[in-house]
C-alpha cells in the first residue's frame, strides 16, 4: 500500500493558518500491567488546507471522519502525530506549553455542547472574566467587570446575567456565553466545534447571524466545524469534505454546492432535503451503500471506494493525489472527470 500524496492546496504566504501533512493516530493497546500497542486509530491521515484571515472554511463530513479531531490538532489540545500547523507563520506544533500560551489569546474555541462546556460551579461574569484576569487583558475587578458586559452585549445578552450560573440560562444563552467567553481574549481565529449542532433550528440561525455579524465586526477567521451542509453553505467562504481522515473535495462554497466532483459530496449533497415537497418527490438520491469503515484497519487505496458507485479497479489499488481539477477546486479522486462521474453530477442537478 503507497503512502498517501503529500499533493495539497498551495500554501499561501499570507493565510493565517496553514496545515501541512497532517496527521493524528491514536495507538490501539492491549493488556493492563503490560500495554501493548496492537494498532493504531487513523484519525487524521495526512491532510493539508490553508484559511485566510478573515475568512470562514467550513469542515464538513459523518461523525468520526476527523472534523473535530483536525480542530482539537490546531488548538494543541491534542498533539498531533505529525505534520505543520502554521499559525502566523509559526509551527506552533513545536511550541512548549509556555509559548502556547500567548498563542492561545489569539486561538479560540467555541464547543459544541453549550451545557457541558461551561462550569455549573462558576457564574457568567466568571466564566467570561477569567482568561482577561489570568493573562492581564483587565486589571482590577471593576475593570473586569465591564468588559464582560461589553463582551454579553456584543453577544446579544443581557448585561444583568454576568450573576447567573449556566443552569438558570437556556442552551441558545449559554452557547452566547461560550461566544462571549471565545471573544473575551481578542482573537483572530475561532474554532467553531460543530457550534449550532445542539440547538433548536431557530436558535441556530440566529447564532449563525451572530457570528457573521462578529465576523464582519472584527475581521475574525472561522474554521466552522458541522454536519449539516446547509449551515455550511451560507456561512463559510470555501468548504472541505472530509472521509474517514482524508480530505475528499475542498472548493469555493458557491461551486462546491452546484459542481461537487467528488462522488462523496454529491451523495451527501443529495441528502440534504428541499423544501419544496414537489421536488422533493420527484428527485433522486444517491444512496451509499454500506457502512463506514473503521480508521483502525482502512480499506486500501481510496478510502471511498468500498462505498463508491463509480469505484474500478485503480481506486483499490492506489490512493488517489489531491489535485486542483479546476481553478481552486481540490479533488482526492482518481475518476473526478470521468464520464461516469459527469453522470452522477448530472443526476444530482436534475433534483
Amino acid at each position: 500500500m503507497t503512502e498517501p500524496s503529500a499533493s495539497s492546496p498551495p500554501s499561501y504566504s499570507g493565510a493565517l493558518l496553514r496545515v501541512e501533512n497532517l496527521k493524528m493516530y491514536f495507538p490501539v493497546t492491549q493488556g493492563i500491567v503490560f500495554q501493548k500497542v496492537v494498532g493504531e486509530v487513523k484519525a487524521v491521515d495526512n491532510i493539508s488546507f490553508f484559511i485566510n484571515q478573515g475568512e470562514t472554511l467550513g469542515m464538513v463530513g459523518e461523525s468520526g471522519c476527523g472534523k473535530t479531531t483536525t480542530g482539537r490538532c490546531i488548538l494543541q489540545l491534542t498533539r498531533p502525530t505529525s505534520g505543520q500547523i502554521i499559525f502566523e507563520g509559526e509551527d506552533i506544533t513545536r511550541f512548549n506549553e509556555e509559548q502556547m500560551r500567548d498563542v492561545r489569546k489569539k486561538i479560540q474555541v467555541i464547543f459544541q455542547d453549550p451545557y457541558s462546556s461551561l462550569n455549573p460551579r462558576m457564574t457568567v461574569g466568571d466564566i467570561i472574566g477569567e482568561g482577561p484576569m489570568v493573562h492581564g487583558i483587565t486589571k482590577s475587578k471593576t475593570e473586569n467587570l465591564d468588559r464582560v458586559k461589553e463582551l454579553l452585549s456584543l453577544a446579544g445578552l443581557p448585561t444583568n446575567l454576568h450573576s447567573r450560573y449556566p443552569h438558570e440560562l437556556s442552551g441558545g444563552q449559554r452557547q452566547r456565553v461560550g461566544i462571549a467567553r471565545a471573544l473575551s481574549m481578542n482573537p483572530s481565529f475561532i474554532v467553531c466545534d460543530e457550534a449550532v449542532s445542539a440547538l433548536d433550528v431557530s436558535i441556530q440561525a440566529q447564532i449563525i447571524n451572530l457570528l457573521e455579524d462578529l465576523q464582519d465586526k472584527f475581521g475574525l477567521t472561522y474554521l466552522f466545524i458541522a454536519h449539516d451542509l446547509s449551515v455550511v453553505r451560507h456561512l463559510s467562504d470555501r468548504v472541505a469534505v472530509m472521509y474517514l481522515g482524508h480530505i475528499a473535495e475542498l472548493s469555493d462554497s458557491l461551486r462546491l454546492y452546484t459542481e461537487p466532483m467528488h462522488p462523496y459530496t454529491q451523495a451527501l449533497l443529495s441528502a440534504v432535503p428541499i423544501p419544496d415537497p414537489v421536488v422533493e418527490a420527484e428527485r433522486e438520491h444517491i444512496i451509499l451503500q454500506g457502512e463506514v469503515p473503521s480508521p483502525l484497519n482502512p480499506p486500501s487505496g481510496c478510502v471511498f471506494h468500498t462505498r463508491c458507485p463509480i469505484a474500478t479497479e485503480i481506486c483499490i489499488a492506489e490512493i488517489p493525489q489531491f489535485l486542483e481539477q479546476k481553478p481552486n477546486h481540490w479533488v482526492a479522486c482518481h475518476h473526478a472527470l470521468s464520464d461516469s462521474n459527469q453522470a452522477n453530477i448530472d443526476q444530482l442537478k436534475s433534483g
